[in-house]
């Protein structure tokens, strides 16, 4: 699987776009459960970007559930229904938190208040809301 990073003109972090675009496999079925992933070292030097950078992308898609690292054995794509199904949500809600966001921006209301607020809903649906 090619990635499509823009290192220069994305208000995204490198690393964000590398994350979203593995998730993009996955829910697409480029990736499948068991595919191998680069070495953190190789996917950097691919890419053109720092290792420290690929490795912070890697540890979000571990802790997602989207990817195993194995120590001695390399990275593993992690697609199981969980999986597939969070990359089906992630990828069909971009648009629609894109659109969120933009209307924050255009109201000049901080990124901060957008996710204290995206914080307390969650926590109230979750049941943890005062």
């Amino acid at each position: 699987m090619q990635l499509s990073i823009d290192l220069g003109s994305s208000d995204q972090p490198i690393y964000q776009q590398i994350r979203d675009e593995i998730v993009s496999g996955i829910a697409s079925g480029q990736l499948r459960d068991g595919d191998p992933l680069p070495s953190v070292r190789t996917l950097g030097a691919e890419i053109g970007v720092n290792l420290h950078t690929v490795n912070k992308a890697y540890k979000l898609l571990q802790r997602d559930g989207f990817i195993e690292i194995q120590r001695s054995r390399g990275t593993f794509v992690r697609a199981g229904d969980t999986a597939k199904n969070a990359a089906g949500f992630i990828e069909s809600s971009g648009r629609r938190i894109q659109a969120l966001v933009s209307d924050a921006l255009s109201l000049k209301i901080d990124r901060t208040v957008l996710h204290h607020m995206i914080d307390h809903y969650y926590d109230e649906l979750e049941g943890k809301g005062s």
